[in-house]
């Protein structure tokens, strides 16, 4: 009789979690093992990864007691536990990242994970879980209704969905795909070359001159940065396929980004440009080089990361000719607080974001990880 588990893996498990995790057909990046130890290296939020796995039981002794047969990983959920006292106490998957969420082989795989889940969450005390999906979760309503005629703790779910991914399907060499480009986009590329702007591609070398466009961008979007160690414990997780690229005016890092690779795509995370030198199109050779670095190691899909139809860095992604895939995002409520998708504090985040803008960058570096820490977006 086969024999469902759910429970926490632990560093033993990581090869056996990367291994489905790449058998799987909907397996993603943010998937692998690797992030747990990433984030709770660089913020220290605790990860609780669980864990699907599946056996048969076979006859045994006398005493009725069978004997369980090698265990098959059948699914997988990666959590992690944010709490502040004024940010609030959730469970995500993942945070600071477009995706995690589910894998499973069966929708009643998916559904024990998912009560499991919410089990934990109630056991730690959060009051919230978000599930950055790629595929519509299955029997939700199965899952939550049990739970939400309990007038003491009824639970209530949310889903968004204008969120969606840019991916580009890449030929088999950058030749090609500058070939491709339409007239416009063409001379858009070349304007920065013709500026004499420059490029390196690399590792942890290249991280400074990464995090000082980041930090500048970052503040100029008003929004705290991630602290310079979530993209060096990006860097050691993957070395073999983790990356920096950076766009130089002269000596001047004036765009950068880190890409990561997984099976046949490459994933671009972080991305940022210098504001004033906006004029010279330096992201425009950004993108080049990160798509070309694509072709050139056989990737077959680039993904340009998430964005909102119609919104200016989908129209960015869009030119390129990347196609919107869409994305999946619920937000389960446990404390009987109708769950908002859309942010009760949006209208305060916007005003910290004005006063935010007119911080000098080098204090932004200071002060902005120990706040993005608790925003999981």
């Amino acid at each position: 009789m086969a024999a469902l588990q759910i429970r926490l893996a632990g560093d033993s498990d990581r090869d056996s979690w990367d291994g489905y995790v790449r058998k799987h057909p909907e397996g993603s990046l943010f998937h692998l093992f690797g992030w747990r130890d990433i984030v709770n290296r660089t913020y220290g939020h605790p990860a609780y990864y669980l864990m699907a796995v599946e056996g048969n039981q076979t006859a045994g002794p006398p005493s009725g007691h069978g004997i369980l047969a090698a265990r098959t990983t059948v699914g997988v959920l990666p959590l992690i536990h944010i709490k502040h006292r004024i940010f609030g106490s959730s469970l995500v998957s993942l945070p600071f990242l477009d995706g995690g969420g589910f894998l499973a082989d069966r929708d009643d795989v998916e559904k024990s994970l998912l009560r499991e889940g919410i089990n934990l969450a109630r056991n730690i005390g959060a009051t919230r879980m978000e599930l950055r999906c790629e595929r519509l979760l299955a029997g939700r309503n199965d899952v939550i209704s049990p739970w939400g005629t309990e007038p003491t703790s009824p639970i209530s779910i949310a889903e968004r969905s204008d969120k969606v991914r840019m991916l580009l399907r890449l030929p088999d060499s950058a030749e090609t795909l500058m070939k491709s480009f339409k007239a416009k986009l063409r001379s858009q590329v070349l304007k920065p070359l013709k500026e004499g702007m420059t490029s390196k591609t690399g590792g942890v070398e290249l991280l400074a001159d990464f995090y000082e466009v980041f930090s500048v961008n970052m503040r100029d979007l008003g929004s705290p940065v991630h602290s310079i160690e979530l993209m060096r414990h990006v860097l050691k997780e993957f070395p073999e396929r983790a990356r920096i690229i950076v766009v130089y005016r002269s000596e001047e890092a004036v765009a950068s980004a880190l890409v990561v690779g997984f099976d046949k795509a490459l994933c671009n995370p972080w991305a940022s440009s210098v504001r004033k030198y906006a004029a010279l199109s330096p992201n425009m050779l950004l993108y080049l080089r990160m798509l070309e670095f694509a072709c050139d190691n056989g990737y077959r899909v680039f993904n340009f990361g998430r964005s909102t139809r119609g919104e200016g860095t989908y129209r960015f992604k869009e030119q390129w000719g990347a196609e919107p895939v869409p994305l999946y995002w619920y937000y389960i409520s446990l404390d009987g607080k109708p769950p908002n998708p859309e942010s009760a504090q949006k209208k305060r985040f916007e005003i910290a974001a004005h006063f935010w803008r007119k911080l000098p960058v080098v204090v932004t570096k200071l002060v902005g990880p120990r706040i993005r820490k608790h925003i999981s977006l």
